[in-house]
């Protein structure tokens, strides 16, 4: 699995929010060491941006309060 470019190009929103989002994933599946790794040689930064683009699975903003 290598980055889903084309995915990237069509996206519409922000570029921003969804490499922290796929980092943040990526972390993810790093620390639980997901079997899905194995099937992808490891490689969680690609594996975790198509599950984002692909609507695997789903992100949303936090708003911290401020105290």
């Amino acid at each position: 699995m290598i980055f889903p470019l084309e995915e990237l190009t069509k996206y519409k929103g922000s570029i921003y929010e969804i490499t922290v989002a796929a980092s943040h994933r990526a972390f993810q599946l790093a620390k639980l060491k997901d079997s899905i790794l194995e099937e992808n040689d490891g490689k969680e930064v690609s594996v975790a941006a198509r599950q984002l683009f692909t609507n695997e699975i789903h992100y949303r903003i936090e708003q911290k309060s401020h105290q």
